[in-house]
């Protein structure tokens, strides 16, 4: 027997074993490719933050407008029948760069108003005849269905920032928005005005709300007429990973009290999206 042929020699059994344990690993679906980049961060080939944006556009491939979108009764509109002074005076309060701009209902959507706009009817003081229709931006109208990267792709590619989502029958559900969807990837986005934003809850129906993972336990009390223990937990996510005993993935459910908790985003860290449904009596 040659030296090529001798069984004592490993290189070819080295070689088709390495071509077999690539396949053997390669993953088959979203689930297993979690695991095989959450294995590379074990292994220090990742570090945490890139693993937690890993997973965040992961999840966003599954999640849906719905999920995430301002509802209609949170959203700052201005009414086009305004006057110059009666606007700024709105959008100073709201301190919002993007509005939109409303008929007689909110169903009634004309456009969409950047603050920056105003910046030349402002300017121009001896402008009486101001009209909002003449600044306003075409408002670009999306399902609640629609999935969080096929809109990340949209507003890449139309420059837009901001959607109006509409329900089924063709009513306005709410607003969605880019930072909306990029805070899904890389986490929350404060800025110069994110301090005094009241939007750890937001009410999506009579039964349902989006709550933030973070919501301060004393905050989820007083929205919801609850008396969880905030020495067990300072945030309602905090109080949610208790229940679980792991870290639960998205559509993962749990009961505390009367609520049902869904999970509508999570990484390998931490939850950060969750859906509270109140069980009617």
């Amino acid at each position: 027997m040659s030296d090529d042929q001798s069984p004592l020699d490993p290189r070819p059994k080295s070689w088709i074993d390495k071509i077999a344990h690539y396949f053997s690993d390669e993953p088959t679906d979203t689930k297993s490719l979690l695991e095989l980049i959450r294995n590379a961060e074990q292994d220090k080939v990742l570090d945490a933050d890139a693993l937690s944006i890993i997973e965040g556009a992961l999840q966003v491939s599954s999640m849906q407008v719905r999920d995430i979108m301002i509802p209609r009764t949170q959203v700052v509109t201005v009414p086009s029948d305004l006057g110059l002074n009666e606007i700024i005076e709105l959008i100073t309060k709201a301190s919002h760069s993007r509005f939109p701009v409303i008929g007689e209902t909110i169903d009634n959507v004309v456009g969409i108003l950047l603050a920056k706009d105003l910046l030349a009817a402002m300017l121009n003081q001896s402008n009486t005849r101001f009209d909002i229709k003449d600044v306003v931006r075409p408002a670009t109208f999306v399902p609640e269905s629609k999935r969080l990267n096929v809109l990340l792709k949209e507003f890449r590619e139309t420059r837009q920032h901001m959607a109006i989502v509409i329900d089924e029958y063709g009513n306005v559900g709410g607003v969605v928005t880019i930072e909306d969807v990029l805070e899904q990837i890389v986490g929350e986005i404060e800025d110069e005005h994110d301090v005094d934003d009241d939007s750890f809850i937001k009410k999506f129906d009579e039964h349902n709300h989006i709550v933030k993972a973070l919501t301060p336990i004393d905050e989820f009390n007083e929205y919801f007429s609850t008396d969880f223990n905030e020495q067990e937990s300072a945030t309602i996510g905090g109080l949610v990973l208790q229940r679980f005993r792991h870290i639960p993935e998205r559509d993962e459910t749990t009961r505390i009290g009367n609520f049902t908790i869904t999970i509508l985003n999570a990484d390998s860290r931490q939850i950060k999206l969750l859906k509270v449904t109140t069980e009617t009596e």
